[in-house]
């Protein structure tokens, strides 16, 4: 009778966990903290020695097949991991070495030439704000119409969903546009 009651209370306890718990993370929720973002995918993550000969400048990487970017510091104090978008097929991705070119906070958007015979019925250009493809920041990479960007579209994050460009979070690429420079090496693997 002893051990029935003390299984009794040990699950009648684990349920009160686990309901604090799950009351802890609605009530965080609630006051408008980011809840953690889990990876569920177990992508396995890449050091940055097998891509780059130094962290001169600081370093990007972006695995399109994890989907995820991650950012090394030159001098290795901040390390920063960042799911992302990658392109919609094979055709559209484009890998090896670039680095950043410039930075702009605000971007405006046009589509390439492609991407208009593609899609006939997009707009021409689209300007800074919330109907902005780009986001809120983008950092544009040495090869001509490839970016690291923002995307107000959360639901594209984690998939093939972009014409070539590398999607972050805007709240990520803000982050990310924070800690890389002019010249910061990037890499698409």
């Amino acid at each position: 009778m002893i051990q029935v009651q003390s299984r009794r209370c040990f699950l009648m306890g684990s349920l009160g966990m686990g309901a604090a718990l799950v009351a802890g993370r609605t009530s965080a929720q609630a006051l408008g903290e980011d809840p953690v973002r889990n990876n569920i995918s177990a992508f396995k993550l890449a050091s940055w020695r097998d891509h780059f000969d130094s962290l001169k400048g600081g370093v990007i990487l972006s695995d399109t097949s994890a989907r995820v970017v991650q950012f090394w510091s030159e001098d290795e104090s901040i390390y920063k991991i960042y799911p992302s978008s990658v392109p919609l097929s094979e055709d559209l991705t484009r890998l090896g070495y670039t680095e950043v070119i410039l930075k702009v906070e605000g971007p405006s958007w046009a589509p390439t030439p492609a991407m208009r015979l593609r899609n006939p019925e997009w707009p021409a250009f689209v300007p800074p704000g919330p109907e902005n493809p780009l986001g809120t920041h983008a950092l544009y990479l040495s090869w001509q119409y490839y970016r690291i960007h923002g995307t107000h579209d959360t639901r594209k994050i984690g998939r093939r969903s972009s014409n070539g460009c590398i999607g972050l979070y805007n709240e990520h690429i803000s982050e990310l546009f924070g800690y890389a420079k002019i010249g910061t090496q990037v890499k698409l693997i």
